[in-house]
């Protein structure tokens, strides 16, 4: 059975996998903010962004930091390196098979233009 289980990343992609928490990520990339001005940004009540902000909290991508009643959100520290590096690995070995496949369909179409079989 082929294991490709990281709890790490698969808490990150599946809170990426939705547009509001992508939407949080790019806010707070600009700069920090209270969870009731990123619900007065995204339009939803104070429950529903909490609720996000917990996911991307529980990822490890945004931290919070409560100073009396307001609670601040900010990026989390250790960014999105490793899902960049899944990422980018997967990218190569795509690559690599189209690669692949047009130099087979190169030689195909090489070949038949020859009146040659391979």
């Amino acid at each position: 059975m082929v294991q490709c289980s990281s709890p790490r990343l698969d808490r990150s992609f599946a809170a990426l996998s939705d547009a509001t928490r992508r939407g949080i990520i790019v806010q707070l990339g600009q700069a920090d903010a209270s969870i009731t001005s990123l619900a007065d940004r995204f339009e939803m009540t104070l429950t529903g962004m909490k609720k996000h902000v917990d996911v991307l909290e529980r990822a490890g991508l945004v931290v919070t930091h409560k100073a009396g009643r307001v609670r601040t959100c900010r990026l989390g520290p250790r960014g999105l390196r490793a899902e960049a590096e899944w990422i980018e690995l997967h990218r190569t070995l795509f690559e690599d098979r189209y690669a692949a496949l047009d130099a087979v369909i190169s030689e195909i179409n090489q070949e038949g233009s020859d009146g040659s079989a391979g």
